[in-house]
């Protein structure tokens, strides 16, 4: 798609988000962009065969994947180009006892995963995704079509200060979904229901071949394109589908033949600190690096290689930015207040809860202006603490310098959130030049 125009562009995002209603959908819809593209599939317990100008990826925990197009330079001579996003948003996850009843009525027990805005949860048609996993040690992707279950909202009769007071919510005993009015019936039990919807399109299973899941709850209603002349986008997930996509979209288009190693690697895990064997914090990415530039030297994986490739190397993290909200422009600091629809944007924190310096935003607005877009910038302001990416967790554990970059939106950490049309296809424009890159600039330490 890479004439395509920025319309086609929302579009197609909008597709892979209602395509991607949990971590697990994300990266099996990446993958199927990957493969029909002629990336072959890696396993991590077997040995690998890479050729330069190969395209390959591996999956990690159902919610992880690394993409790379293997580079004509050895990665130790070259170093590597990254782009790294997540595949998770907050959202609420059943628990592993879920059947719960109170009031007569079949409910749901969940746990508050990440960041949630509670309140925008409320009230939804709900339904459930995720994955199921068998006694033969497989796990098959499970996606409820229609709503199965709804939080409600109290009625303001029965809570007359909520519009004064605030309404205030327990997520214990207030965020539980109602998923049947009959809490006696067998039939209105979890475990049912996931042997109808995965017997459903591929062989049947039975109740005591289910034994784990992984299951969130998401919003049925389709991600929308709106607004008086069709400039808004309204979905769920943008925070990070939206760069997950773009990172995808700028691999498949940056050609095959390169002389540095392109790497994409979408996590798992972000939203909760990425403290996982498939989050930024594990060596996951390190050792599939370690093993690419040892594929260079005869499959030499030692230290010596991979810490020369990587001390050559830079990781744009790709994670969306907080937009100027019209109705609470005093939350943005007033000259780093980017705006919907004006392009990427560049995130500093001298804390370094983004870990962009002085080096790497110059190589990332460089790229911007090669392409004609205009790069937005993004800080915090002194008394409102800024929320943090894979960047900082990157730059530490791999050494690598980084540029935290994204797309500005509404709504972060909305049950459904807002974002522009116009800047989807600059940031995938941008990013695909940025992977064409013939060379990286030397470190400056």
């Amino acid at each position: 798609m890479s004439d395509a125009s920025p319309a086609d562009r929302a579009r197609d995002l909008l597709a892979f988000i209602d395509e991607a209603p949990t971590p697990y959908h994300a990266v099996a819809a990446a993958a199927a962009r990957l493969s029909a593209a002629g990336f072959a599939e890696l396993d991590e317990r077997e040995r690998w065969g890479i050729e330069a100008g190969g395209r390959y990826f591996i999956i990690k925990g159902g919610g992880t994947l690394v993409a790379f197009v293997a580079g004509d330079r050895p990665p130790a001579e070259s170093g590597f180009l990254l782009i790294g996003a997540h595949t998770d948003s907050p959202n609420l996850r059943v628990k592993p006892l879920a059947d719960l009843v109170a009031s007569g009525t079949r409910q749901l027990s969940v746990e508050v995963y990440g960041g949630v805005l509670w309140s925008t949860w409320l009230d939804r048609d709900l339904a459930l995704g995720g994955r199921v996993s068998l006694r033969d040690g497989s796990s098959r992707l499970l996606r409820v079509t229609r709503p199965v279950c709804r939080i409600p909202n109290v009625a303001i009769h029965l809570n007359r200060e909520v519009n004064s007071a605030g309404l205030q919510l327990n997520p214990q005993s207030h965020l539980l979904p109602l998923f049947s009015l009959d809490g006696k019936a067998e039939d209105a039990r979890l475990l049912p229901m996931l042997v109808s919807e995965l017997s459903r399109d591929a062989d049947a299973v039975t109740p005591d071949e289910i034994l784990g899941f992984d299951l969130c709850l998401f919003d049925t209603q389709p991600s929308a394109i709106g607004g008086a002349r069709g400039e808004l986008i309204f979905a769920p997930r943008l925070d990070n589908l939206a760069s997950c996509h773009a990172a995808i979209c700028a691999l498949l288009e940056s050609g095959d033949s390169a002389p540095l190693t392109r790497v994409v690697a979408l996590y798992d895990h972000e939203e909760v600190g990425s403290q996982s064997a498939a989050g930024a914090r594990s060596r996951f990415l390190g050792r599939v690096l370690e093993r690419v530039a040892g594929a260079y030297s005869g499959g030499d994986t030692s230290w010596e290689v991979s810490h020369r490739a990587l001390a050559r190397s830079l990781l744009v993290s790709a994670d969306m930015a907080h937009a100027l909200h019209p109705n609470y422009g005093d939350k943005h600091d007033k000259l780093h207040a980017p705006r919907l629809g004006a392009g990427p944007v560049i995130k500093v924190n001298a804390n370094q809860s983004y870990a962009t310096d002085g080096p790497s935003t110059a190589f990332f607005a460089a790229a911007c202006r090669d392409v004609g877009v205009t790069p937005q910038y993004f800080t915090s302001r002194n008394d409102v603490p800024c929320g943090s990416t894979i960047g900082p967790i990157s730059a530490a554990m791999l050494g690598l310098r980084t540029v935290d970059v994204g797309s500005p939106m509404h709504s972060m950490h909305s049950c459904r959130e807002g974002a522009a049309v116009a800047d989807v296809e600059p940031m995938i424009r941008v990013l695909t030049h940025v992977l064409k890159s013939p060379e990286l600039p030397p470190p400056r330490d």
